[in-house]
């Protein structure tokens, strides 16, 4: 049997997503948890353009080692009318005082912390049905107010 060959990346679009005021909930049973609301934002790509709608979030859980779990759940439409929900599972983390420098929303290179994601996306529209077959990764960055996700399809 041959050797099974990696899958290749292929980008999607980036996401632009608008964030509201993040909202502290206390120590859960596994760390902090806080709730950033996703306001709005924009779709840009070779594959998906469109608007995000001013609906879902970002629960998140924020572990003792600094570790950040980003669990969201959001919408965008398609210029073209489709309706796509996107569910974005991920990781962010990295050295102390770069954290602490995202946190206060301060201009951050990316490549400096871990921030990476795994996304399903889903949509009853026949035009874009691909992507209810289609797996997803993407990577990231915390910006004030606002994150930024390149967002790609594994082939």
């Amino acid at each position: 049997m041959s050797r099974i060959a990696p899958p290749g990346l292929t980008h999607v679009c980036d996401l632009e997503v608008s964030l509201g005021p993040l909202r502290e909930m206390g120590a859960g049973r596994a760390g902090r948890r806080r709730i950033v609301p996703i306001v709005g934002g924009r779709v840009s790509g070779p594959r998906l353009n469109g608007t995000i709608l001013n609906l879902g979030a970002d629960w998140q859980t924020i572990f003792a080692d600094g570790l950040a779990e980003l669990d969201t759940r959001y919408g965008f439409e398609t210029e073209d009318g489709a309706t796509i929900e996107i569910r974005n599972y991920g990781f962010r983390h990295g050295p102390a005082d770069v954290i602490a420098a995202v946190a206060r929303g301060e201009d951050v290179d990316p490549a400096t912390y871990y921030m990476r994601t795994h996304a399903r996306l889903e949509t009853g529209d026949p035009r874009y049905a691909w992507v209810n077959r289609t797996l997803f990764v993407g990577s990231g960055a915390r910006l004030k107010g606002q994150v930024i996700v390149s967002l790609f399809a594994l082939d």
